[in-house]
């Protein structure tokens, strides 16, 4: 019996989302539909033009985190925070929602992260942000006993940019191996892969890694190629299990010479796409460890990412294990 199904790492960040339009993102050099790293300068400055905006606990596996814990799975989360407003906010809400908790805070400086989230009509989110305490978390975060007791650890590629997390993540691949768990990575953004290519590719090819996700613009990247589908041979060559999602397209599994097309739900209408590929891994990732079917596992990913992007923010309001269960899916 394992304590945990899954164990999330990644960047603990406060999300701080308002709406813009196209001309906004143009004004203040904003890359549309990508994740932008900023210093606190260009943090304080996006802050001060920003319009109304909600605060929510965000980061990418931090969202995966809360989404598996409202399927009813047992999660675990580690990231780092500061002992600041932010990091309190943080730290209440993720542990309001169920999530094992635990990594000890920064005394104060630097700050928690932030993630400056703009959304333009078209429900494409645009996010700008300053990683703060999120580059302290390191070997000495890693909960040994959590990590052999979780079914799937799970970690954002974005921690490859911070260089002592890489170690922690390599130690938690260690531990994950010797206790007979599977590890995760989701490739994260586009830019994230063209900076790491050649380091996600041998993660994949030793087997410090055995699932990945990405969606299909990380996938193409990843072998440096505009043709989706050749993308996709190749990663099931590199990896034990690869899931592609494709927005509206839905998603593809490979596994060796097995494949599942999966369709996007039907949804009335895109509000904020904040978080759809992080509460697509907590579906796939809830069924996985829980033993069920890979075309249902890519069904339950495409209903909580659905369901997520027709709200604001990333994590989910409405209970997914009673949305699963509407949609025969427990």
């Amino acid at each position: 019996m394992s304590r945990f199904d899954v164990l999330c790492i990644g960047n603990a960040i406060v999300d701080i989302i308002a709406r813009c339009d196209d001309a906004f993102l143009t004004d203040n050099a904003i890359i549309k539909g990508a994740m932008n790293l900023i210093d606190a300068e260009r943090a304080e400055l996006l802050y001060s033009r920003m319009g109304p905006a909600i605060e929510a606990s965000g980061g990418s596996a931090g969202n995966t985190a809360a989404g598996i814990a409202s399927f009813g799975s047992r999660s675990a989360y580690f990231g780092k925070v500061s002992a600041d407003q932010l990091g309190k906010i943080f730290s209440h809400d993720i542990r309001a929602l169920g999530v094992h908790f635990d990594t000890k805070p920064l005394g104060g400086t630097p700050p928690t992260a932030r993630s400056m989230i703009f959304v333009t009509p078209d429900g494409e989110r645009s996010m700008n942000t300053y990683l703060g305490a999120c580059v302290e978390l390191g070997p000495e975060d890693i909960e040994e006993d959590v990590v052999a007791d979780a079914k799937v650890t799970y970690f954002e590629g974005y921690l490859w940019d911070p260089p002592r997390a890489k170690d922690a993540i390599r130690l938690c691949a260690e531990i994950a191996h010797r206790n007979g768990r599977e590890t995760s990575i989701t490739l994260s953004d586009p830019f994230c892969v063209d900076r790491f290519r050649e380091e996600f590719l041998d993660l994949m090819r030793s087997g410090t890694v055995d699932i990945v996700f990405a969606n299909a613009d990380e996938a193409k990247s990843l072998y440096e190629t505009d043709n989706f589908e050749h993308a996709v041979s190749q990663i099931r060559k590199d990896c034990k299990l690869a899931v592609i999602t494709r927005s509206e397209h839905g998603s593809v599994i490979v596994r060796g010479d097995e494949r599942h097309d999966i369709d996007a739900i039907d949804i009335d209408e895109v509000v904020d796409t904040t978080g759809a590929g992080d509460l697509y891994a907590a579906g796939f990732l809830h069924g996985y460890a829980n033993g069920k079917p890979l075309d249902v596992c890519g069904r339950l990913g495409s209903l909580a990412a659905g369901l997520v992007i027709q709200q604001v923010g990333p994590r989910p309001q409405l209970s997914l294990k009673d949305a699963a269960s509407k949609a025969g899916l427990v």
